[in-house]
């Protein structure tokens, strides 16, 4: 990962329209404060340092699901040409905390940044490879024009919003 590479991913979501924030492990629950609405859903993160605040429901259950603003996950990596993220999946399924809130908000490493689709593509076979056999490649806020006019939110987030972790 260069800093080219971290230039290109923030140039990406912002052509997207998605909102970034760069953050200490420490100021990670301040920018979740500022970025999210409650009620807000949320995985544990798997980062040193980094805690979700008391407010972030950690053990939803569908009705939380449901009413939530925001969903808070890690993503393993992020693929800078595309502004995308990858939430991986998990045996307890967490991929629903990524799609049920009107706001997404994706928490990765800086150097968990990849240039594109090459490098995401390895990163996936291995974690396939080792038995992580399931993965959500979001880019950007849900949206369709199958019925006509572009409807944002209509299969998942309205919004994202990625913290990147200063490293």
């Amino acid at each position: 990962m260069s800093t080219g590479t971290v230039a290109t991913f923030e140039d990406s979501l912002e052509r997207l329209e998605v909102g970034w924030t760069h953050a200490s492990p420490g100021e990670v629950a301040t920018v979740l404060r500022e970025v999210c609405d409650d009620p807000a859903v949320g995985v544990e993160l798997p980062y040193d340092g980094v805690e979700l605040p008391s407010w972030v429901n950690t053990d939803p259950t569908p009705a939380d699901l449901r009413d939530a603003n925001a969903g808070i996950t890690a993503a393993g990596i992020g693929i800078a040409d595309y502004g995308s993220v990858v939430v991986q999946g998990t045996p307890d399924g967490v991929e629903p905390v990524s799609l049920f809130g009107d706001l997404h908000v994706a928490v990765l490493r800086e150097s968990d940044i990849v240039s594109g689709m090459p490098e995401a593509f390895e990163w996936l076979g291995e974690e396939f490879r080792t038995g992580h056999d399931s993965a959500i490649i979001a880019t950007g806020p849900s949206a369709t024009a199958d019925m006509g006019a572009l409807v944002k939110g209509a299969h998942g987030p309205k919004d994202v919003h990625v913290v990147i972790l200063d490293e």
